[in-house]
């Protein structure tokens, strides 16, 4: 297909494909001529991810570029791709290093993994998330909110669940292992908008059983 035909089936608009071309978010097409090129559905697939982290996840260029680069590394496996490629989705300021409140709520986080049984402790806690989760228990703590390691236990668990979910609907999107680890890391970014309003709802609805008897 031809540019505008790609921009057309895409959503994306001419100028906008050109300038990921330029950034190298977009792999060049097939040259026709001097000034023209074909593209294919690899280009259209790209183009959606890309669409995905940037426009919705809110990511940077040069951010979305470091995910691109992991997700054609074929030195790493299909384990390490996702998982590097997650790490470079943006994520919430860690707590500064010599804070104690931030020290006893790495406490809680440790703890909380350990209870959870994921992955290498010390491997996870370099992840980016891991420090979201840090500085996240240390507000609450600040603001004298429930955190113990026994209330946020019951939300890793369900968050266990939800991470099974994820991959069965990447497993089902099917496709070659590249399309597979494309497709979740789009999903991690697109999904994250659907799993806040369904807790919202079903807190309203939960509230709304509880306190009004309906």
């Amino acid at each position: 297909m031809r540019l505008a035909e790609l921009s057309e089936r895409s959503g994306v608009s001419t100028a906008t494909i050109k300038y990921y071309l330029r950034e190298g978010l977009l792999p060049a097409g097939r040259r026709v001529t001097a000034t023209q090129a074909e593209y294919d559905e690899e280009h259209l697939r790209r183009l959606r991810l890309v669409r995905a982290l940037i426009q919705v996840g809110g990511i940077t260029v040069s951010s979305a570029r470091e995910v691109l680069a992991t997700l054609q590394d074929e030195g790493l496996d299909h384990n390490e791709r996702l998982g590097t490629a997650v790490w470079a989705l943006p994520h919430g300021p860690a707590p500064a290093a010599d804070d104690p409140v931030a020290d006893e709520a790495a406490r809680r986080a440790g703890e909380l993994v350990r209870r959870l049984g994921w992955g290498h402790g010390e491997d996870l806690a370099e992840a980016p998330a891991y420090g979201m989760l840090v500085g996240a228990i240390a507000a609450l703590t600040r603001l004298g909110y429930p955190c113990a390691v026994e209330d946020l236990e019951p939300y890793g668990r369900a968050m266990g669940d939800i991470a099974g979910s994820d991959l069965d609907l990447v497993e089902r999107y099917g496709g070659s292992a590249d399309e597979q680890v494309e497709a979740a890391v789009a999903l991690t970014v697109l999904y994250e908008p659907v799993l806040l309003s369904l807790r919202r709802l079903a807190e309203a609805e939960e509230s709304r059983r509880r306190f009004t008897g309906k």
